[in-house]
Formats: C-alpha cells, sequence, structure tokens
C-alpha cells in the first residue's frame, strides 16, 4: 500500500499525516486509540473505490504535537489547517473507535467541510471514567513513559505466540466466547492482529483521548446536519453498541448498520466484505454533495 507520509507544521505546532491513494475523492480518516497516520484497516477497498486517504496522526499521537489535543476544539481547528494547506476543500469523515469524538466535534462545528461523516466502532459520549479500572490501568500502562514498554512487549509475545496473544486479547473486542469469535474469523485475521500489534503505540494520545471523551454532548450530536453512517459491531466489548445507538438516536440524518462480525475490530472477518461494500456504497452515493 502506497502511503505518502508528510509533516505540516504552523504555530509551532506539528501534525503528521499520510496521503494514501490516487483517487480525486477526499476521505479524513480520524483514526482510533494507539494508532497513527500509519493505520491501515479497512484502507484498501477505499483505495480500489477511487478515494484518496488523508490521515493525520491525531493529538499526542506519533509525531504530532500533544498540544494541539489541549481540547477538541484545539485540535479539530489544526485538522482544518491541514485540509487547507493540502488544499482540500469538503471531505467525507470517517472516525473510529477513540476518534469518534473528534470527528463529531469536527462535523458539527464545521458543517462546510463534511460531505458525509462515518462513525466504525466510534465513542460517542463518555467512556472510561476516572472510577473504572481500565482507566485506572491505562493511567499506568498506557503513560508516555511506560507505552512504548507496553507496545514492545505485546508485539515480541504477539510475533513469536501470535495464537496465544490473541486469545489473550480477544475479551477486550469481543463479548463472544473465544470459540464463537474463531467461527467468525477470516484465514488472515491473526495476521492482521499481530500486524496491528507491531505499528500500535499510545504515546501521549490514548490519555488525551481518555480525558476529552466526556467533552462531547447530545448538542455536538443534534447540530450534525451531514448524511451519518453507524457501523457497529453487535458483539463489540471495547466500545459498547450503546455507543452507537445513542449517536443514531441525537444524529437526524444518520443510518445504523449493526453487524454480526465478531467484535470491535469489524474490518476483520466473515462479515468484512459486507462491511467495506456497505461504506463505499454509501460515500458513492455522495460523492457530488
Amino acid at each position: 500500500m502506497k502511503r505518502k507520509i508528510g509533516m505540516y507544521t504552523v504555530d509551532g505546532r506539528t501534525i503528521e499525516y499520510s496521503v494514501t491513494g490516487e483517487g480525486d475523492i477526499p476521505i479524513l480518516v480520524l483514526h482510533g486509540g494507539h494508532s497513527n497516520c500509519y493505520e491501515e484497516f479497512g484502507y484498501r477497498p477505499l483505495i480500489t473505490g477511487g478515494f484518496k486517504i488523508i490521515t493525520p496522526s491525531r493529538a499526542g499521537y506519533g509525531r504530532t504535537s500533544k498540544a494541539i489535543g489541549e481540547s477538541l476544539s484545539k485540535a479539530c481547528e489544526y485538522y482544518v489547517k491541514l485540509l487547507d494547506y493540502l488544499e482540500i476543500g469538503k471531505v467525507h469523515l470517517l472516525a473510529v473507535s477513540a476518534g469518534g469524538p473528534s470527528g463529531l466535534y469536527f462535523a458539527s462545528h464545521y458543517p462546510e467541510r463534511v460531505k458525509t461523516l462515518t462513525l466504525q466502532s466510534a465513542v460517542t459520549n463518555e467512556w472510561h471514567t476516572p472510577k473504572d479500572n481500565l482507566y485506572k490501568i491505562a493511567q499506568v500502562v498506557f503513560r508516555p513513559f511506560m507505552e512504548k514498554i507496553t507496545w514492545k512487549l505485546v508485539s515480541n509475545i504477539s510475533n513469536g505466540f501470535p495464537k496465544f496473544m490473541f486469545k489473550q486479547m480477544a475479551p477486550s473486542f469481543s463479548n463472544l466466547s473465544y470459540e464463537e469469535i474463531k467461527s467468525k474469523m477470516s484465514d488472515n485475521d491473526m495476521d492482521e492482529i499481530r500486524r496491528m500489534n507491531n505499528r500500535q503505540r499510545s504515546g501521549h494520545g490514548f490519555l488525551i483521548d481518555l480525558s476529552q471523551t466526556k467533552d462531547i454532548t447530545a448538542k455536538h450530536l443534534q447540530v450534525i446536519s451531514c448524511p451519518t453512517l453507524i457501523m457497529h459491531s453487535k458483539n463489540d466489548s471495547a466500545v459498547p453498541l450503546q455507543h452507537a445507538c445513542y449517536a443514531d438516536q441525537q444524529i437526524s440524518d444518520s443510518q445504523l448498520c449493526l453487524l454480526d462480525s465478531w467484535g470491535h475490530l469489524i474490518w476483520l472477518g466473515h462479515d468484512s466484505n459486507h462491511v467495506h461494500e456497505k461504506l463505499v456504497k454509501f460515500l458513492v452515493r455522495y460523492v457530488d454533495r
């Protein structure tokens, strides 16, 4: 997959970004947690469909300055500056997992820049509060001085023992039993997860994400006017299904696509072709919007 990596600096703050694909139809991807501009889940069908994918490493991820993540408002302001720099007007906006709040804020405050919004396995309201054990654990293992060690350990085990590593991680992705998950997996899923574990890093970004999910309110969703596709697995344990249902209730022009995929990573498994086809069909419908 050909990918151009760029660095854009403005006001002393830097955004790392990638441009993937040769198409004329731009998609702005706001990636999920522990990711960056090297994300690749779901990209190939979009590239084949004639789209060009712009992926900034979100605030605190990759080589993007953590300073732009002082608020969702500030971060989205800089994503707009990046589009201006790239001379891109309106985009199809795709927000994934922990990138959901950024996508919702962007769509609600910059409607003139957004053709459509797609939410994939997305966080749409408060998620992992300080009272939750997962929040407390994240404050330790994903702190900037620890996250490199955490992901090095995960990638080493995943490379040497991919089945073992996936079995340990499976409950964080899916509500299904391990046997049920295996029945829904494609042959290459295990290797895709191994590759994911090798590119994952948290930087300052994941803790920024956790601190900002409370900043998205119903009012932000209610003013979103663009056509919105909400794609979510019924078996997702990382971001509960209620996030998708909540977004569908609040956004006026939305359609909810419930998936029977094995979990949070909806780009994998037997159902993945349906996910790709549904998304491309939705985007093509609004190309000239």
